[in-house]
């Protein structure tokens, strides 16, 4: 499967659907020339590995008592690091982003996790190293 986004739910936008079409051409094309029997070359690229999933504040009922910061809002894939503004009390206090380490924050308040309880999903910047890649020969 291939997601590409973010989108709201119920929303057909040219942009997203010009991204996919790139992406599964990009797809079959590898396919081709794998079997094709061209061999690839190794490489190394930067992935996002998920650490943990982060629910909102919640009081002792249960109820979320504070939103995304407007500083993080629509910020996924970038760094958040040990201080910055997390999340915002509906009494204007910020609670800042305590670790240890800078994360990658995605699905930033996405509507679909709410009921989830997911503010958003901590991930993490590897680099993943793959060999050189070529159909065997029969």
């Amino acid at each position: 499967g291939v997601e590409v986004g973010p989108q709201p739910q119920g929303v057909a936008r040219a942009d997203v659907l010009d991204k996919m079409r790139k992406i599964v051409k990009h797809g079959l094309d590898f396919v081709q020339l794998f079997n094709e029997g061209k061999e690839f070359p190794p490489c190394t690229v930067e992935v996002f590995k998920i650490m943990e999933k982060v629910d909102y504040p919640r009081n002792k009922n249960g109820e979320i008592i504070a939103i995304i910061h407007p500083q993080l809002q629509d910020q996924d894939w970038q760094p958040l690091k040990n201080g910055d503004p997390l999340f915002l009390t509906l009494d204007g206090e910020v609670i800042p982003y305590q670790g240890n380490c800078t994360v990658y924050p995605t699905f930033i308040n996405e509507a679909a996790y709410y009921e989830k309880k997911q503010a958003f999903v901590k991930t993490e910047k590897i680099k993943l190293t793959a060999k050189p890649l070529r159909l065997p020969v029969s």
